[in-house]
Order: structure tokens, then sequence, then C-alpha cells
């Protein structure tokens, strides 16, 4: 889904409220680029999610939210809580780069990239996924793209709201914001809590006789999830043009988790992650300077194995509208890495300059970045891209990008000699109406793999691995109370032996209904089909895939103030599996309230 104003339930419920002759939208504005611009001057690849979206459709992931949008696949070992790994255009999580209002949340010391499993979903105002090689903006860890997460700023004067959620497995989630907001400056609380008896995380493997049974079925112990997260935004107007600002999150999760071959009752998984930022902005008519400093501290435990990691950042950065077609941002970041633990680290020093121009129908980007890192030789990465609007209704646009991705620390405690994976990327798009196609293509060379023989290592891989394909989006209001939308999406993800990879699935269609033609009620019917999916390399190990999957909501405002809702997941009771032994979850409820003064 493609999102080019407000979310899709969102837009379509504003018609239905309003009506299309006196419907006003304001265009998003997006910061693909490190600053925000409408996004039909944006030529990068961009799906955007909403807040709208985000409560109408009630995620309880963000996960589950990303899952929703085309070129993007979710596997994940177990239930809600349980690691997650996400798939964009077929680069894995570990090459695709997690930040939060700015901060970074892909952990130095862990294999997996972010940990999206445990980011709680609320109280966020966009999601941003820019596809494709991003290092010539973001730097490191960005070759398959960027999931950019932007929290909602507080409203003027005093604002509250809360919610309440129980469902199937006695899960319970609670979320609470408080904020306030003056002339002088502002403060905003936010807490939410997320508890779950869960489901057995294993379940029999595909060749197993039990395979289809669930685990009550089986007997299995259920593994149940906890996260508790805490948010604090404060600012200071120091004056019409200066502010400091100040935040800080805290997540402590616990979860039950088994391996992929038995039932286990006594694995248990904590984290305790805490992220906190500091910034002063100065900004002018016409440009915008920004002085940060910002660390992400995760620690780790499973049984007992620890893992400790550390992430400072320093950096500044000039926003420039120099013309009334020209933008220009100018950065320089410091960033230490840090693997608590066994004290590996490394330091990466960089500048990056970004350039946007809109002359008439046309419209430029162009991005360069040099990183000096103390482990890696010097990197220097980039970006370009283009975009032609024929008419209101009609564009093409393209990007050209590099990109590197760093070993982690956690990676260098195996293997030393390891060197940075290096990625091209390249797409175009054609959007007419509500119509969008996009061709893709990204080249990673010198892939980071690993081997059990003799003993466990990584190695970097020998010739090119590729991945390539196609999207398609469509959305379409009907009968001025009906909005459908669709996506597909045809992969083809080889190694550098022209193997096909694992747990990439071929072709996936994601489609959602949404209908308002009854007073204060929204009713959503949503899925996803997902095609051949290997667990193995080379076509090999269980087949994952060939599965539909049908979810529904109905949201009903009782007044300004009271929304309630009931949601049913797997609608269906659908039986599969996204990794081979590991389970999902059965048909299940959900029912939640809302308050808000």
């Amino acid at each position: 889904m493609f999102k080019q104003t407000l979310s899709l339930v969102a837009y379509a419920a504003l018609v239905t409220s309003l009506g299309a002759n006196t419907l006003t939208l304001e265009p998003i504005v997006v910061s693909a680029s490190k600053t925000e611009q409408p996004l039909k001057n944006i030529t990068a690849n961009v799906d955007i999610i909403t807040a709208e979206e985000i409560e109408e459709r009630h995620y309880t992931t963000i996960a589950e939210a990303l899952n929703t949008l085309s070129g993007i696949s979710i596997t994940s070992n177990g239930g809600v809580g349980q690691q997650d790994s996400i798939f964009i255009r077929g680069v894995d999580s570990k090459r695709v780069l997690v930040v939060i209002d700015g901060i970074r949340y892909n952990e130095p010391a862990g294999l997996f990239g972010a940990p999206l499993a445990q980011l709680s979903v609320d109280d966020i105002e966009r999601i941003e996924v820019i596809k494709g090689a991003q290092s010539g903006i973001w730097g490191a860890d960005a070759s398959g793209g960027v999931v950019n997460i932007i929290t909602k700023a507080p409203q003027k004067g005093l604002f509250a709201r809360g919610s309440v959620e129980y469902g199937s497995f006695d899960t319970q989630k609670y979320s609470s914001t408080l904020s306030y907001k003056t002339d002088q400056g502002y403060i905003k609380l936010n807490a939410n809590r997320f508890d779950t008896d869960g489901f057995s995380a294993f379940e029999a493997k595909n060749s197993s006789p039990n395979y289809g049974k669930r685990g009550d079925e089986l007997g299995l112990e259920r593994d149940g999830s906890t996260n508790n997260t805490y948010n604090i935004q404060t600012g200071l107007y120091l004056s019409g043009k200066d502010e400091l600002n100040f935040s800080y999150k805290k997540i402590d999760a616990n979860y039950d988790y088994d391996n992929s071959s038995s039932d286990n009752t006594t694995n248990v998984s904590s984290l305790n992650h805490a992220f906190k930022s500091v910034n002063y902005v100065h900004t002018s008519n016409s440009y915008k300077i920004k002085l940060y400093a910002q660390q992400s501290k995760f620690e780790r435990t499973q049984n007992t194995f620890n893992a400790k990691s550390l992430v400072n950042e320093f950096g500044l950065q000039s926003n420039l509208n120099y013309t009334d077609n020209g933008d220009l941002v100018i950065g320089f970041d410091k960033q230490n890495f840090k693997h608590t633990n066994n004290g590996l680290k490394y330091q990466t020093e960089g500048v990056f300059i970004s350039n946007t121009n809109v002359f008439g129908n046309w419209v430029f980007t162009e991005s360069i970045r040099y990183d000096n890192n103390t482990q890696f030789d010097e990197k220097l990465t980039g970006k370009i891209g283009t975009k032609y609007r024929f008419s209101d209704d009609f564009s093409l646009s393209s990007n050209f990008g590099t990109a590197y991705n760093a070993p982690t620390l956690s990676n260098l405690s195996y293997t030393p000699t390891l060197k940075p994976e290096s990625t091209q990327s390249f797409d175009a798009t054609a959007e007419y109406k509500e119509l969008k196609f996009t061709y893709f293509q990204n080249r990673i060379s010198d892939m980071i793999n690993y081997s059990f023989t003799p003993t466990f290592y990584y190695f970097n891989e020998d010739g090119e691995s590729t991945f390539k394909g196609y999207e398609v989006s469509y959305q379409k209001t009907l009968f001025d109370n009906t909005h459908v939308n669709v996506n597909y999406t045809h992969l083809s993800a080889k190694n550098s032996t022209n193997q096909d990879l694992e747990r990439r699935p071929k072709e996936q269609l994601g489609f959602g209904v949404d209908y308002y033609g009854f007073e204060n009620l929204h009713l959503n019917l949503n899925g996803s089909y997902v095609g051949t999916r290997y667990d193995s390399v080379n076509q090999t190990g269980a087949q994952t895939g060939k599965y539909t999957l049908w979810n529904a909501v109905a949201n009903y405002t009782i007044n300004k103030t009271v929304k309630t809702y009931v949601k049913v997941d797997n609608l269906f009771d659908k039986y599969y599996q996204t990794v081979d032994g590991y389970a999902t979850s059965p048909r299940a409820y959900y029912a939640g309230m809302e308050i808000s003064f």
C-alpha cells in the first residue's frame, strides 16, 4: 500500500464524512533525505504508514504494520515478542537501518539488526520505509533500506489519552499518554505495557507426523511475553528560533522461547534497552541548524548468555533552502560502537551532502557521503534520483544508490578479518493516478555468511548476491463509502552461486477493503497471500509458503472522546509456519477502548 496523503482508511473516512467536494488534504512531508519535503518532491521509493492507519487497524507490533507494505515480508520465531525478521525486497534485517526520532535501534552486539519485536507501535506519527541503498545519506547498515519512525509531537495545551485491550491468550495491552505544551516549552510522557500468556513458540516441523497440530493439542508449554516501554520528551523554547529538547526511552521486556527442534520449559530471554538524545535546534526562514548527542544502550540476556553494547553518536546538521526550488543538507557525525562484554569497539566519522532541486516538473536529488572507520577501509557512497511529473496524475521516477553494511561487533568477535559488504541498488517507478509500478534490483558484494565447519565462523562470500523483482500497488474509493487497496510483489533473491535464498517468498499479495456505510462504524477486512517460500537455501527444507490469511477489524466511535473496537486475526484459523518448527497464531480475538481529551 502506498500512501500519498493520509492513510487509506483515514482518507476514506474523511471522504465519507465531509464529501469529496469539501475535502481539503494537506500533503504529507517525509524526511527520506534527513529534511522534511513534500512527498511529491521525493524521488526515493518511499512507503508511509500514518498514525491514522495504525489506530484504525490496531496493529500489535511494528513488524505487523510493515508487513502490509509491498516489497516487505516478515518471519517470526513464534508469537508476539519472539524474534522477528524483516525482508525489504529480499534484503534481511541485518541490512536494514531502523531509527526512531533519529536514534539508531540496530544492536551492535546482535546478529539480527534492530529488536523489531520489542518496539511498541503506540504513539507513532508515521513510519517511513525508504527502500534501496541509503548509505549516501544514512551511513552504514542501510544497504537494504531505512525504517524511519517518527513519534507524535505534543499538542498545544493539556492532552491525555489512554487505551486498554484484552484478547486471546490472556493478552492485555495498556497505553497512556500525557502531554502539556505552551509557548515556553513542552513535556510528554508515554507508557505502554503488553502482557500475554502466548502459545508455544515451538511446533512440530513440516517433516513430523504431528505437523499441523497446535501447541495446546500437543500439550506444549505456552511461551509468554511481557513488554514495558516508557518514553519522556521535553523541550524548552529559548526564543522564537531556538529550541533545546531531550528524549529518553526505556524498553524492559521478557519472553519465554523455544528452539526449532523441541519445546523448552526453562528458556527465558530478557531485554533492557535505553535510548536518549539531546538536541539544540536553531531555525531561520531559510535554514535550520541542529546539534545533537544521542546514545543507544542495549542489554540482552538469554538464559546465562549476556550481551551488552553501546552506540554513542554526536553530530551537526544544517538544512538550507538556498533558492525557491533548492534544498541542501550538510551533516557531520561521529559514531562510537562498543561491545561492552568483550571490549571490541570501533569508531566512524562521516560527512554527507544531500541536494534536491525542483525545476518545473523535474525533481533531481543527489547525495554523497564519506565515512572514515577505525576498523575498516574508508567508504564513499552516494545516491542520485530523478522524477518527472507529466501531469498531476502521471509521473516517472528512478534512483541509483550505493551502500555498505559493516560487520557487527558480534561478527568480528568470531572473525576479526571480516570486511564490509558493498551494495548497489536501482529502481524505476511509474505512477498513474492510484496505480503504481516499481522495478527494483539490488546487488550485494562480499555478502557476510557463516559456516559450521571446521568450527563456527563468518566469512565474506565471493561474487554478488542479486535481489530483483517488481511491485504493483493500487487503491480506489468506490461508491463514496468503500475503499479497496491491493499490492503485489514478485521477487527473485539469489546468492553468489545463483541459488535461491531462504525464507523469501517468490510472490506476495496484500489486500484490504474498508467500508464506512454505517454511521460511526468502520469495518475493515484485510489479508495477505504468501507464495512459494523455502526454509533453506536452493529451494530445500520445508515449504513455508502458499497460504492466505484474513483479518477483520470493526471500529465504533461512541463520541469525540471514546472509541471502541474489536478485531479478529487469522479469521479462518489457517495453520501455517513462517519458519519451520516455529508456531504462528491461530484465530485470535481482541477488543479494546480508547479515551482521549
